[in-house]
């Protein structure tokens, strides 16, 4: 038993890590899209960040009695990553300041 929570606790610092730097991340597109866009998606963004703070889905478990399941962060993620580069304005700032420099 001793081996098994070993692993578990590896397993859990590694998703804290991981949520903890796409939460930064979101949370400086974000910010971007506040300063150099348009405030809704900029809120929408540093709302989302939320979901990945390990702080944060702690608060809401224990509130709740219910986490976000890993799979829905890791779906949303894509989803996340695939809007910003995709479709929003941040990714045609960051396309035209790339060609600029």
């Amino acid at each position: 038993m001793n081996n098994n929570s070993n692993v578990m606790s590896e397993n859990s610092i590694v998703f804290n890590l991981i949520g903890w730097v796409f939460a930064t991340l979101v949370f400086a597109i974000g910010i971007a899209n506040l300063l150099w866009v348009h405030p809704v998606p900029g809120i929408a963004y540093l709302l989302l960040s939320l979901v990945y703070f390990p702080p944060a889905n702690a608060l809401l478990k224990e509130k709740t009695g219910f986490a976000i399941p890993k799979i829905v962060k890791i779906g949303l993620g894509i989803i996340i990553v695939m809007f910003t580069l995709g479709v929003s304005d941040l990714g045609d700032m960051i396309d035209k300041k790339a060609w600029i420099s």
